[in-house]
């Protein structure tokens, strides 16, 4: 059974401007609507713990430089140990100073206190004391996705091939989540590599959900809303008309893989003009086959089945098509991934490919 949550977010933007208990408003809310998380309780509760503004500033040692994380568009991400459960966690300082920064904060305490999947990031907590808005997330060690794909630093350990698939098959996993099971459906909105955390062992996990949408129900084929998200990973559709459904997600999601499989941003200025945008540089090598061995990540030296390659690119194409009908849903993109992570390449008996040709040297056997 889905996970209902029959709940109109507006109501709890609404919430924010009267200064109210974040969880008595939240709550009563929930009631109104006859909101339930899909278990046997009433979610009249939110099962994150409410923090002081102290208890998160001695968490993160008065939010110390050295204690930064990184930075994005809602405000500051701090690393942090929470005195009272000695356990590490993440600290997101949101901007005081943008509505934006407050609509974030009710749809992401909303939204990660009732999804629950292992391909999902732990919410920990919040803050809302006075003008304050915090969140508390479970501390994700190796960092983002993007940290392992753009710009390493000579000592970070290169993403190996079986690395990828496992990722974008976890990533794939979360998405559809949010999308088939959760009822409504929800809308993530603005799946990149750096909302993909990694956990220990390279495990993915989405986060930040502060843009996400309740999706359309019933006869409806689309939700409009103002276009938010990144350029670059929007879908066409989306971006054009402000049209939002899952399939806007599954685009998103190709532009990802694309990147796993290719090492490249989604937008990078530094190439050649015809190579600017990821997407329309690959489209017409996903026409030639025999273009395919142009497409990986030199970072993988060839260690990588060809088979699987081709797989993985022409599941790609499909996500990546401007047509959002040609998309394929997620359910199917998670099949044909967890296949392709479950076929282990062992560079050391199957075949290496030599750079740029498609050709391989086989180690000590052909590879099957």
């Amino acid at each position: 059974m889905k996970p209902a949550f029959g709940i109109c977010l507006c109501h709890l933007l609404l919430l924010d401007k009267v200064k109210l208990n974040l969880a008595g408003d939240v709550k009563e809310a929930s009631l109104k609507e006859g909101f339930t998380d899909g278990g046997s309780e009433s979610s009249d509760h939110i099962a994150a713990h409410a923090f002081t503004f102290r208890e998160l500033a001695a968490a993160t040692k008065n939010f110390r430089a050295d204690c930064l994380l990184g930075e994005g568009g809602f405000g500051r991400v701090y690393k942090g140990r929470l005195e009272s459960t000695h356990q590490v966690a993440a600290v997101k300082q949101l901007d005081r100073n943008g509505l934006q920064g407050n609509r974030e904060f009710l749809v992401e305490v909303l939204m990660l206190s009732l999804l629950h999947h292992p391909n999902l990031v732990n919410l920990i907590g919040y803050c809302a004391d006075g003008d304050q808005r915090l969140l508390v997330y479970e501390y994700m060690p190796l960092g983002s996705l993007e940290d392992h794909l753009h710009d390493l630093p000579p000592d970070r350990k290169r993403l190996d091939w079986n690395t990828r698939m496992k990722i974008a098959a976890g990533a794939a996993k979360g998405l559809e989540y949010l999308h088939d099971k959760a009822n409504p459906p929800v809308i993530y909105r603005d799946l990149k590599c750096s909302n993909i955390l990694l956990s220990d062992d390279y495990h993915p996990k989405l986060s930040d959900f502060g843009l996400a949408k309740l999706g359309p129900v019933g006869d409806n084929t689309h939700v409009s809303t103002r276009v938010m998200g990144t350029y670059g990973y929007c879908a066409p559709e989306y971006a054009m008309t402000g049209q939002l459904t899952l399939r806007s997600d599954v685009y998103s999601f190709g532009v990802v893989l694309l990147e796993i499989i290719t090492g490249r941003r989604a937008i990078e200025h530094s190439r050649g003009a015809a190579e600017h945008n990821m997407v329309a540089w690959a489209r017409p090598l996903f026409n030639d086959r025999r273009k395919f061995s142009l497409m990986p990540d030199p970072l993988l030296q060839g260690q990588y089945p060809m088979r699987g390659l081709y797989q993985a690119l022409a599941v790609d194409a499909m996500c990546v098509q401007e047509e959002p009908t040609m998309r394929p849903l997620i359910a199917d993109v998670v099949t044909a991934l967890s296949y392709l992570a479950s076929q282990k390449y062992n560079p050391e008996t199957q075949p290496v490919q030599n750079s740029h040709s498609g050709s391989s040297t086989p180690r000590s056997r052909r590879e099957r």
